[in-house]
């Protein structure tokens, strides 16, 4: 019940594809960028092209063994070259009981390339700018700030039949951050304050024009003494039903999570756009 006015907003307003080809606004990641599920890749969301607007609604899923993260919002793009979303994050926390809540307000400028039609990679420059909402226990196992800003530039392009005659799509993303387990866990350490930078990389074959299979690999900062952060992981399958509606399910592995190791589970999104 806590997304449906999200979806029935969606719903009820007229829905009206754009000019760019299908599954090339990618789908939203848990931070709100357009991309794939963990990691925000160098594509524009939804399909408006030239002078045109994009609007669109999000609600990401992710269950784990001792956690649940769920991330809901909305997002707009004009010209594919600017891009605006919001996005409010709850984990729970499944096994110790409570939850955690943050804002991500992101912005996405194409800089250059295209992802389809020149030989140089779209390439993209994106800010987060992430807000805590409850910080008492964050700052009660080391972190610094209940607030900050992460900084990413992303590369990525389409190689047309690369894969047994398929289109493969492949993205490199270099992020400079402070955030614990994404902010989540608030930003910084008493100890440590410094932005480090992070890797992050995906890959997806087009089976069709509208199914897409896919890795992610994200890096993670491990800056708060009380637990090991460990590198994101998922598997997906994306399905664009039509320019209106996406869904994208997979399987994450997230390494260990506030000191409860092996923290693997199930990915579930669903979008929709005009």
């Amino acid at each position: 019940m806590k997304y449906a006015a999200l979806w029935l907003l969606a719903l009820a307003l007229p829905v009206q594809a754009g000019s760019k080809i299908i599954a090339t606004g990618g789908a939203t990641s848990i931070e709100g960028a357009a991309g794939g599920g963990i990691v925000p890749w160098a594509v524009i969301n939804g399909y408006a092209s030239s002078e045109q607007w994009s609007v669109l609604a999000f609600n990401n899923n992710v269950g784990v063994d001792d956690f649940s993260l769920h991330s809901y919002g909305v997002a707009a793009s004009y010209n594919n070259q600017w891009e605006l979303s919001y996005t409010r994050q709850q984990f729970d926390l499944d096994t110790l009981g409570g939850e955690l809540q943050q804002d991500v307000i992101g912005l996405k400028y194409h800089i250059a390339g295209e992802l389809l039609y020149s030989q140089m990679p779209q390439l993209s420059a994106g800010i987060q700018y992430k807000k805590h909402r409850n910080f008492a226990l964050p700052f009660a196992v080391g972190a610094k700030d209940d607030s900050d800003i992460d900084y990413y530039l992303a590369a990525s392009k389409v190689y047309f039949a690369a894969v047994a005659g398929r289109n493969l799509l492949l993205n490199a993303t270099l992020r400079a951050s402070r955030a614990n387990q994404i902010g989540l866990l608030g930003f910084g350490s008493q100890t440590d304050h410094s932005y480090q930078w992070l890797f992050e990389s995906s890959a997806a074959l087009l089976l069709t024009p509208q199914l897409a299979v896919g890795v992610e690999f994200r890096q993670k900062p491990n800056q708060l003494a009380f637990a090991d952060e460990q590198h994101w992981r998922d598997i997906f399958a994306a399905w664009f039903i039509n320019k209106n509606f996406s869904l994208v399910g997979g399987y994450v592995d997230l390494g260990r999570i506030a000191g409860f190791s092996e923290q693997q589970g199930y990915y579930l999104a669903l979008e929709a756009t005009w």
